[in-house]
């Protein structure tokens, strides 16, 4: 069965080959559709999401400005591996160059970085909101909140540039074939001429250190919540505070759950496939379900959602 053609003279081919989802082109054609239609659904979710936030005024308050802009970041997350996918599945040869590669490398691992920031802020909003509700006005003030959301912007894009500029560097050997669907930097390790533990050793650390990081903050913060919130007297008053972090909760164990899977179990014999899996789902349908989680259980969001499409 015929997946890609390698370029015939490899002496000029520049670029790498992403092996993707390999099965026959029905197959190829249909899975172009499914994620054309995902990332559709992902753009008007997190869309409706940020324009709610923009036109309703009852939501202009910490919380659902973090939001907006959490809904603003996976619009970009899942643009900068989804159109080359589905570019890829319509293509025969399923090339793309070193600097689309080096790009697409950067720009993913710096956007799952500010999510990680960005999970971070909102974990501490909720800490703020349930473990000091009388100063919760003063501490998180607009001007805090505004400075909060450039600080996870500037350092999630700040964290990989070194990274970049190393792999940018570096040259790389055989067929240049990635058996993954983006390029990631394990499998891009391995096609360098020249192995390089300390560059390894590098890699190794700086990729994963702000996500356990900043989990273990996450964590911190929601064991200071569940100490508060079972500190009060009423079970009305449980719930209430335990359904303002409940959306948050949930899109924070899907996000954790699979990048923990990726980087923190014990390499397997299709390491490929499940690398792929797992990162399609932090990747794709983690953006996909994060307006559905948000809404459902939040009175405000819904009324919102339901003046801006009109129902």
């Amino acid at each position: 069965m015929k997946i890609f053609n390698i370029p015939s003279n490899s002496s000029t081919f520049t670029g790498f080959i992403l092996l993707g989802f390999p099965c026959p082109r029905e197959g190829q054609i249909l899975l172009f559709v499914l994620f054309t239609v995902v990332y559709l659904l992902t753009l008007t979710g997190n869309g409706s999401i940020i324009c709610a936030v923009h036109w309703d005024q009852r939501l202009h308050i910490p919380m659902y400005i973090l939001l907006a802009n959490f809904s603003f970041l996976e619009i970009w997350y899942v643009t900068s591996t989804v159109p080359n996918m589905l570019a890829n599945f319509l293509s025969d040869t399923k090339v793309i160059s070193f600097s689309g590669c080096f790009l697409q490398f950067y720009f993913f691992f710096s956007l799952g970085s500010t999510e990680c920031f960005f999970l971070a802020v909102m974990a501490f909003d909720r800490y703020l909101a349930i473990c000091r509700p009388l100063h919760y006005p003063t501490i998180m003030t607009r001007r805090l909140c505004t400075n909060l959301v450039i600080n996870c912007w500037v350092l999630g894009f700040i964290w990989f540039l070194i990274p970049i500029v190393i792999i940018s560097q570096m040259s790389f050997c055989g067929p240049r074939i990635i058996d993954h669907f983006l390029c990631d930097p394990a499998p891009l390790l391995t096609l360098t001429c020249k192995k390089d533990p300390v560059i390894e050793l590098i890699f190794s650390a700086l990729c994963p250190l702000p996500v356990f990081v900043l989990f273990l903050f996450i964590v911190g913060s929601y064991a200071l919540v569940l100490r508060a919130v079972l500190t009060v007297p009423s079970a009305a008053g449980r719930r209430k505070a335990f359904s303002t972090c409940g959306s948050h909760l949930t899109v924070v164990s899907m996000f954790y759950g699979s990048v923990i899977v990726m980087y923190g179990s014990p390499p397997s014999k299709n390491e490929a496939g499940k690398q792929k899996i797992v990162t399609l789902f932090y990747s794709v349908v983690t953006p996909l379900l994060n307006p559905v989680i948000y809404s459902l259980r939040n009175k405000d969001m819904k009324k919102a959602l339901k003046k801006l499409w009109g129902t």
